[in-house]
């Protein structure tokens, strides 16, 4: 196969891998009702004046399904922790008992499932959108070759098909997590 023609469809992957791995960061965030730390990434702690991450500055873990633990390295930080926990409205309580602060997690409602259900079903399409449009750069690209006469008819059109080939594979990706997520939120 042609080098260009490689080059495109090395880039058109790596776009979609990316949206793909957005979109597991994204899903990660979304709670199904039982703790995880992964709930907590991302989240910012006010360290000597610089915000560092949470995972920087303590340890965290679930020494069950309903609890997330976080143990700071430094007690004095366990003011700073709670208050980026509640500041990050992420719907939990911490409660800490001066050595360690415990998250209890609790159970969904009906309701609450089927609105994070939405929200994952909404994720997933960014993630189509973001995997269709780096079809969309690659074939307009490969159009673009074509009319310069850089590559044949016959070229191009191997070109498409092989940018439609691993855009399934990665729609097919997308729906595989959206529908485990799904499974995941609605289990009680």
């Amino acid at each position: 196969m042609n080098e260009e023609i490689q080059m495109i469809l090395d880039d058109a992957r790596t776009r979609m891998e990316q949206a793909l791995e957005h979109l597991e960061k994204e899903l990660a965030h979304i709670r199904a009702g039982k703790a995880n730390p992964r709930m907590l990434d991302g989240l910012m702690v006010d360290y000597y004046g610089s915000q560092t991450p949470l995972n920087q500055v303590s340890s965290v873990s679930t020494p069950d399904a309903r609890t997330i633990a976080i143990q700071p390295w430094e007690k004095k930080l366990i003011p700073e922790i709670e208050k980026a926990i509640i500041n990050a409205n992420l719907g939990f309580n911490p409660d800490n008992n001066g050595d360690i602060i415990r998250i209890n997690v609790p159970a969904l409602t009906e309701e609450r499932r089927k609105t994070l259900v939405k929200d994952t079903h909404r994720e997933g399409e960014n993630a189509k959108v973001s995997i269709r449009t780096a079809r969309k750069d690659a074939n307009d690209y490969l159009k673009k070759l074509l009319k310069e006469k850089e590559i044949s008819e016959d070229m191009e059109k191997i070109g498409v098909d092989e940018v439609q080939t691993i855009t399934d594979s990665y729609i097919k990706k997308v729906d595989e997590g959206i529908e485990n997520k799904e499974k995941e939120i609605m289990t009680v």
